[in-house]
C-alpha cells in the first residue's frame, strides 16, 4: 500500500498518513554524503532564504545591525534585472550540482578517468571567462566607457570572455552526457557548467548595471551580451532537459530555428531576417528570459514553494490528507473522493501536476485499487484531480500570479473569477467518480480503517496557514507579504503539534524549497526563450490575424482552433511553461476577436493546464500510470474522460461571463446553479449512470445534449434543458428501457 504508513494508532485510527507531500527523488538526482551533503544542503537553504529576504525588502544593514560593512554584497531588494539574473544563475549552479546529465554508475571503473581529466581541464576556460567578466566590472567601476562599437572592447569580450565561455559551456554539456559517475559523486563536467552559469550572470550583471541594457538589439550592444546569452540559453535548455524532460527543450529548439529560417517560410509564418547577435542581445532581457515567466518564478512561485516546504516540514500536508480521509473515506469509492480533495489542495500549492500525482498518488492509487477501481481508472482519477489543483484558487499552482503579471489584471480579481470554473471542474470529477463507484457496486472504507473525525476536528487549527493566506490576500496585502505571513504561520502552528519547527526544521524547510524550486525555475526560464522568440519575431501578431480570419467564418471555429493550439503547445510541458507560451501565442488573438482579456486568458490557461491529461502526451497521466501499473495510454484516455468537464468549462464562461463573476449576484447564482446541473448531466451521460440506474445508449446521448443546453447559459436553453432532463427521468423511471431491448429494436429496423 505504498511507502506511506498504515498502522494502528490510539488517537487517529489505523490509517495514519505520513510523508504524503514528500518530494519524490528523481532518477538523476545525486544523493550526496558527508561534507558534500552538508555543503549542498547549506547552499540550497541559503538560495531559498536569499529569496525570502530579498522579496521582503530586508537590507544587509538591517540583517547585521549596521555593525558590519559588507560593500561586496548587494543590498536587498536588488535591482530587478540583477535579481532575476542571480535567480537563474543560482538555479543553474544548484541544478547542475544536484541533477546528473546521464545515468549513474556504481562501478568506479566505468567512470572513464580520461573524460574526467578532460572535464577538469574545461574548468580553466570557465574560470577564465568568469575572471574576465569580473575584470570588466572593475574597469567599468573605474570609469571606463563600455561601448559595443569599440574595437578593443570587442576584442576583449570575444577572446577573453566569449570564446572561453563557449568552449567550457559546449564542452561541459557534451562531456556531461557521456561521463558517468556514481550517484554520490560530482561530475567535474557539471562543476564546469555551474561556473559557466555564474560567469554568464557576472557578465550580465556588470553590463546591465551600466546603460548598456538600453542598447540591446542595436549595433551599440557589446557582443559579449550576445555570447553570454547564447551560453545562458544552452545552459537553461540543458538543465531543463535534466529536470523536466525533452519536450520543452525540443519546442524551444524549434522556435530558435524559426528565428533564423522564418524569412524563408511562406504565409503568416514568414518573419523578417534577424542576425544572431541582435536576437541574442535581446533574448536575455525582459523581452525573453528575464521577462514575465522569470518575473513570476523569482517572486511568487519560489515564495509558495517555500510555503509548501514549510507545510511539509510542519506535517500540515499530512494533516490535509488525513482530514480528507476522515471526511470522505466512508463514501462509496471513498479513496477516490479523498484523492479529489487532497490532490486538488496539494496540487494548488505545489503547482506541479505530475509531481503531485507521484506524491499523493502513491497513497491514494493503491487504496482506490483496493476498494475496486481498475488500475487505469485509479491512476486517471489521481491525474485529473492533481491537474485540477492548477485551476483551484487562491494559489492555482502559481498560474494566477503569472496571469496577473502578463495581463495586468489584479490578482484578487483573477482568484475570484476562478472560483466557479474550479467548482465545476471538481464537481464533475466527483460525479464521474461517484457514478463509476455506483456502477461497480463499490463500498467505502470501514470506519475502523480511517482516521477518527473527532481527532481530526481537534486539529483543524492546522488549516490556519491557508486561512491566513486567503484572508491576507483579500484584505489587500501584497502577495509576497501574504505568502510570508502564511509561511510564518505554518511554523507557528507546528508548535501545537508533535512536529515543532525549530531552527533545524526551518533550515531543512529552506533546503527543501531550494531543491524543489530548481525545476520550475529552469522551466520558466526555458519558456522565456520561447516567449522571446514570439515577441521578437512578431509571430504572435500574425497568429492573431489568422484567428481573425477564422472568426470571420465562425467564432466557434476560431475558439476550437485556439483550444487545439493551446493544448498542442502545452503537451509534455509543466503547467507554468504551457500557459506562458500559450498566453504569448493564442491569447492576443482571442483579445483581437473582441473577447475580454480575463476571459481570453482563462480560456487559454484551462487548456494549457488540461494538456497534462490529454492524449497522446499527458504528463500527469503517465506519472499516474507509473504508480498504478496500468498502461500509460489507457490511463491518459481514462483521465481525459474523467476530466472531460475541463474541456467544456472554457466554452461555458466564454458564452456566459457570469461564470467568471462578471455579472450581478443574481445572474452569477443562476449561472452557477444551472452549470452545476449541466456537469451533473454531462457526467451521467459519459458514465451511463443516471439517478440510481444505468442509462441506455440513447438516454446517454440525450443526457449529453441536455447538458450542453444547460451549459450554454441563456434562460431559454436552461428551460429547455430542465424540460429535457425531466423527460429523460420519466423515460428512465417509467418506461425503463433496457439496452438489450433497444438493440433488438434497432435490429428490427
Amino acid at each position: 500500500m505504498s511507502d506511506h504508513a498504515d498502522r494502528k494508532d490510539e488517537t487517529t485510527g489505523p490509517l495514519v498518513v505520513e510523508g504524503v507531500d514528500e518530494e519524490p527523488i528523481e532518477g538523476n538526482r545525486r544523493l550526496f554524503e558527508g561534507r558534500m551533503y552538508v555543503a549542498v544542503t547549506f547552499a540550497a537553504a541559503l538560495y531559498a532564504a536569499f529569496h525570502m529576504a530579498a522579496l521582503n525588502g530586508l537590507s544587509i544593514e538591517s540583517m547585521t545591525g549596521g555593525a558590519v560593512d559588507l560593500p561586496f554584497l548587494p543590498s536587498f531588494p536588488m535591482e530587478t534585472w540583477n535579481f532575476r539574473i542571480v535567480h537563474i544563475a543560482g538555479a543553474l549552479a544548484l541544478g547542475f550540482v544536484l541533477f546528473a546529465g546521464t545515468r549513474f554508475t556504481d562501478d568506479e571503473g566505468r567512470a572513464r578517468p580520461a573524460l574526467g581529466w578532460l572535464a577538469w581541464l574545461l574548468l580553466l576556460p570557465a574560470l577564465f571567462s568568469l575572471g574576465a567578466a569580473l575584470s570588466f566590472a572593475v574597469e567599468i567601476a573605474n570609469g571606463k566607457m563600455w561601448n559595443g562599437m569599440d574595437a578593443g572592447i570587442r576584442f576583449d569580450e570575444i577572446w577573453l570572455f566569449g570564446v572561453p565561455l563557449m568552449v567550457a559551456t559546449v564542452g561541459g554539456i557534451l562531456l556531461s552526457w557521456v561521463h558517468r559517475r556514481p550517484r554520490a559523486a560530482l561530475n567535474p563536467a557539471d562543476i564546469v557548467l555551474a561556473f559557466c552559469g555564474v560567469a554568464v550572470a557576472a557578465y550580465l550583471v556588470t553590463i546591465y548595471g551600466t546603460l548598456m541594457r538600453n542598447s540591446t538589439g542595436t549595433p551599440f550592444a557589446p557582443i559579449g551580451i550576445s555570447i553570454a546569452a547564447v551560453a545562458g540559453t544552452l545552459l537553461i535548455m540543458e538543465l531543463t532537459r535534466r529536470v523536466a524532460g525533452l519536450a520543452l527543450v525540443v519546442i524551444s529548439v524549434i522556435f530558435l530555428i524559426y528565428v533564423f529560417t522564418g524569412q524563408y517560410l511562406p504565409g503568416f509564418l514568414n518573419s523578417p531576417a534577424i542576425s544572431w547577435q541582435r536576437f541574442f542581445s535581446q533574448v536575455y532581457t525582459d523581452a525573453g528570459i528575464l521577462g514575465p515567466t522569470t518575473a513570476v518564478s523569482s517572486t511568487y512561485i519560489i515564495l509558495f514553494i517555500i510555503f509548501a516546504a514549510f507545510l511539509q516540514a510542519s506535517k500540515v500536508g499530512d494533516y490535509f490528507v488525513n482530514f480528507a480521509f476522515a471526511v470522505a473515506g466512508r463514501a462509496r469509492g471513498g479513496p477516490a473522493k479523498v484523492a479529489i480533495f487532497a490532490s486538488g489542495l496539494m496540487g494548488m500549492i505545489n503547482g506541479t501536476s505530475a509531481g503531485n500525482v507521484v506524491a499523493t498518488g502513491s497513497l491514494t492509487i493503491p487504496l482506490m485499487k483496493k476498494v475496486g477501481y481498475h488500475k487505469k481508472t485509479a491512476g486517471a482519477i489521481e491525474a485529473a484531480a492533481s491537474t485540477g489543483g492548477q485551476i483551484l484558487p487562491p494559489i492555482m499552482g502559481a498560474g494566477a500570479f503569472i496571469m496577473a503579471e502578463i495581463t495586468g489584471i489584479p490578482y484578487t480579481e483573477i482568484a475570484v473569477a476562478a472560483i466557479i470554473p474550479a467548482l465545476l471542474y471538481f464537481t464533475a470529477i466527483y460525479f464521474m467518480v461517484d457514478f463509476e463507484a455506483a456502477k461497480l457496486g463499490m463500498r467505502g472504507m470501514r470506519e475502523d480503517e480511517l482516521p477518527k473525525f473527532s481527532q481530526m476536528a481537534k486539529q483543524v487549527f492546522l488549516f490556519i496557514p491557508i486561512v491566513i493566506l486567503i484572508y491576507a490576500l483579500f484584505q489587500g496585502y501584497s502577495v509576497i507579504r501574504a505568502g510570508t505571513l502564511a509561511t510564518a504561520a505554518a511554523a507557528v502552528v507546528s508548535w501545537l503539534t508533535p512536529y515543532r519547527m525549530g531552527l533545524r526544521a526551518i533550515s531543512r524547510a529552506f533546503h527543501l524549497a531550494g531543491i524543489m524550486s530548481i525545476q520550475i525555475i529552469a522551466v520558466c526560464a526555458c519558456a522565456g526563450i520561447i516567449v522571446g522568440v514570439i515577441s521578437l519575431t512578431g509571430v504572435g501578431a500574425r497568429f492573431s490575424n489568422l484567428l481573425l480570419g477564422l472568426a470571420a467564418a465562425s467564432q466557434l471555429l476560431a475558439l476550437v482552433f485556439a483550444m487545439l493550439i493551446a493544448i498542442l503547445l502545452g503537451m509534455g510541458m509543466p503547467t507554468t511553461a504551457a500557459y506562458a507560451v500559450a498566453a504569448s501565442v493564442v491569447a492576443p488573438g482571442l483579445v483581437e476577436l473582441g473577447i475580454p482579456m480575463l476571459t481570453a486568458h482563462f480560456f487559454v490557461f484551462y487548456f494549457a493546464v488540461v494538456s497534462a491529461i490529454t492524449p497522446p502526451v499527458a504528463l500527469a497521466s503517465y506519472a499516474a500510470a507509473g504508480v498504478s501499473g496500468a498502461n500509460a495510454m489507457e490511463t491518459s484516455v481514462a483521465s481525459f474522460k474523467i476530466g472531460i468537464a475541463a474541456f467544456i468549462v472554457p466554452f461555458m464562461f466564454f458564452y456566459n461571463s457570469a461564470l467568471l463573476m462578471q455579472a450581478d449576484w443574481l445572474e452569477v447564482t443562476r449561472a452557477c446553479a444551472t452549470a452545476v446541473f449541466g456537469v451533473f448531466l454531462l457526467s451521467s451521460g459519459v458514465q451511463g449512470w443516471f439517478i440510481g440506474a444505468r442509462a441506455v445508449w440513447f438516454l446517454r446521448a440525450a443526457l449529453v445534449v441536455t447538458a450542453l443546453m444547460m451549459i450554454e447559459g441563456s434562460l431559454a436553453t436552461d428551460v429547455i434543458g430542465l424540460a429535457a432532463a425531466a423527460a429523460i427521468l420519466f423515460v428512465q423511471r417509467v418506461l425503463k428501457p433496457r439496452e438489450g431491448a433497444t438493440i433488438r429494436v434497432r435490429g428490427a429496423d
